[in-house]
């Protein structure tokens, strides 16, 4: 770099007039040159004037250096052609930036109504979420509110019937196991009596000590009257003719099927007690005995109360099941609107995170604004040119140096060399040293 700068100011001799010199030189067409070429000389011509009166230092180089620097800076403020060229592409910059300002804006403007839009979806939809939860605890006490076609208070009947069929089946597991056992399997005893004959309190451990066949006959006959007492409602759901025949006849095979049972226990019965002058047992004497009619009705009454119960319980669960199912719909729904209230939240944070962005770039875009309008409003000074004209300046002060101080060779180096270096730290200064020749100086006006 140095070695450059060494080479940049070589001595370069013009024909300067000094007081020693009176030989007239003609006068130099204003035309032959260009302006530049003007500018150039008058900066060498000052630099060899300056270098004159001071006898070349180097240190009173560097104030001269700085008053060449601010000379050059009004010179370049009075060139408004050039300044305006040096600006252009700062206004232009500054237009597509106000352009952009305007795009942010109504794309902010557009985001900060769709922000509006979707938090008044939420609130739509949570005032309709806890609509649907008022509604969901009121339809049981009022579905016909809801038109729903159910009836208010079923969910306590269904509970009353549920619990009430419990002992219900227990009676006629009892009933029948004990019976069945009796009717089928059981010797009877002379000095048991007619309770202890008909109900067996171990007639299933016995059934099965006795086999398989007989204790899977007892276990399972109960099941029989319960699956009896369930067609009981099957056939009720359908009030058709033929479903009530189908009601009839069922009611008929379990009345027959109560009365074997009572016939064979009360044939065993009186075959236990009977003496040589009782006629043989037949279906006229059991319909003479109380207990035949007692053994019928104790079972074949509670099968029909249970197959009653089951059906009104069942009824009762259907009405349940109406308000339930209008319950789970609007709670489907309720799920759905959180569902959309979810998304829409996340729409939210990105429109703000993108809103957040786009400010900051608004911020940014105008702060680059200022920055142009100051650079617009200011003065630029080109360092590139502002090199070339300090250089001729210097070319000026060493030129005189070479030719009119009279010290020794190895002195006179010393003296240009000092005075390379005053140039080149003057350069670093005002920034024009620079790799970058489009380095732009800016000064206030």
């Amino acid at each position: 770099m140095t070695t450059n700068i060494k080479n940049l100011f070589k001595l370069k001799s013009i024909p300067i007039e000094t007081p020693e010199e009176k030989s007239p030189e003609p006068e130099p067409d204003p035309h032959a040159e260009s302006q530049e070429e003007n500018r150039k000389r008058t900066y060498h011509e000052s630099g060899y004037r300056d270098s004159a009166r001071n006898n070349g230092n180097h240190t009173t180089l560097f104030i001269c250096l700085d008053a060449v620097y601010s000379k050059f800076q009004n010179e370049e403020k009075e060139m408004v052609e050039k300044q305006q060229k040096l600006k252009e592409a700062y206004v232009n910059e500054q237009k597509n930036r106000e352009t952009e300002i305007k795009a942010l804006t109504v794309s902010l403007e557009t985001k900060e109504e769709q922000l509006k839009n979707k938090n008044t979806e939420i609130e739509d939809h949570q005032d309709k979420i806890e609509t649907l939860k008022a509604e969901i605890n009121d339809l049981p006490r009022n579905p016909e509110k809801y038109n729903v076609k159910a009836t208010k208070g079923a969910s306590t009947k269904f509970w009353i019937g549920a619990i009430l069929l419990i002992p219900i089946s227990l009676y006629l597991l009892t009933f029948y196991i004990s019976t069945s056992y009796s009717a089928f399997f059981k010797s009877f005893d002379a000095r048991s009596t007619v309770i202890q004959s008909v109900l067996d309190a171990q007639a299933l451990s016995k059934a099965w000590n006795e086999g398989l066949i007989e204790g899977a006959f007892v276990t399972l006959i109960p099941f029989v009257f319960l699956g009896l007492g369930f067609l009981i409602h099957m056939f009720s759901e359908n009030k058709t003719t033929l479903n009530y025949i189908k009601l009839g006849l069922l009611f008929i095979v379990t009345f027959i099927f109560d009365a074997i049972l009572a016939y064979e226990i009360e044939s065993k019965l009186y075959e236990l007690n009977k003496t040589f002058d009782s006629p043989p047992f037949d279906l006229k004497i059991a319909f003479m005995k109380n207990q035949f009619w007692g053994i019928i009705f104790a079972g074949f009454i509670v099968y029909i109360i249970w197959g009653l119960v089951f059906d009104f319980v069942m009824k009762e669960h259907r009405e349940k099941d109406k308000i339930k199912n209008e319950q789970e719909i609007r709670q489907k729904n309720v799920l759905f609107l959180q569902d959309k209230i979810n998304v829409l939240k996340k729409d939210i944070e990105d429109i703000l995170s993108n809103i957040g962005s786009t400010k900051e770039l608004v911020i940014k875009t105008r702060g680059r604004i200022e920055e142009l309008q100051n650079i617009i409003d200011g003065v630029i000074i080109p360092t590139k040119d502002y090199k070339l004209y300090a250089s001729e300046y210097v070319q000026g002060w060493v030129t005189y140096i070479g030719e009119k101080i009279a010290v020794s060779k190895t002195e006179k180096q010393t003296m240009i060399d000092s005075c390379i270096d005053t140039y080149s730290t003057n350069l670093e200064d005002v920034g024009a040293n620079s790799d970058n020749q489009n380095l732009v100086y800016l000064s206030a006006l």
